[in-house]
């Protein structure tokens, strides 16, 4: 059994521009994890991707947020980047705004992790091999205790997700299904 005090549940990129395009019947994992966190009193903290008016933080060297910056959305007010309401944050459960692919990268992610004395998380979102995969190996160059809630994280690529789920998370993290990880905190 994990120590509880010490871990938290991050749930990244579940925001509605994204879950609009890969349907909300598939959150239902989410919901379950973010419950079995609430009901055990492990923090649930929210991560999503969003950038200011004008996107200065758009490198044109980055191949992936350059575009994003010429389709004029994902900024900080727009609806799409917003946590979607099927998995609402209740107040006081932090939202953390991420400038990258990794939940670390350009924000304040690891001063809350430090500051309320978290070693060990629990990782849902989506996609698994965006924000999963770069926030699992940054957690585990950073010596975080790492767990991969498999269910909770949905890929647009299902073999993608599967190599990562079955053969390159095992190796620095515990893989488990939301019901698995359940059973560990009773």
């Amino acid at each position: 059994m994990q120590n509880q005090s010490k871990a938290a549940l991050l749930v990244m990129d579940v925001q509605n521009g994204i879950v609009n395009r890969i349907g909300e019947e598939n959150i239902v994992p989410f919901q379950q994890a973010v419950e079995a966190a609430r009901q055990n009193d492990i923090p649930v903290i929210y991560i999503r991707l969003a950038f200011r008016e004008g996107y200065p933080e758009a490198s044109p060297r980055n191949k992936a947020f350059s575009a994003i910056s010429t389709h004029g959305s994902m900024t900080a007010s727009d609806a799409a980047v917003q946590i979607h309401e099927s998995v609402r944050p209740l107040p006081g459960e932090p939202i953390v705004t991420k400038l990258r692919v990794s939940a670390f990268t350009g924000s304040d992610l690891e001063v809350i992790l430090r500051s309320r004395g978290i070693d060990t998380l629990i990782l849902s979102g989506i996609a698994t091999s965006g924000v999963v995969l770069s926030t699992l190996r940054e957690a585990a160059d950073k010596d975080y205790t790492i767990t991969v809630l498999s269910d909770a994280c949905l890929d647009p690529a299902p073999e993608v997700h599967r190599v990562l789920i079955e053969k390159i998370f095992p190796r620095q993290a515990d893989v488990l299904t939301v019901s698995g990880w359940k059973e560990t905190l009773a």
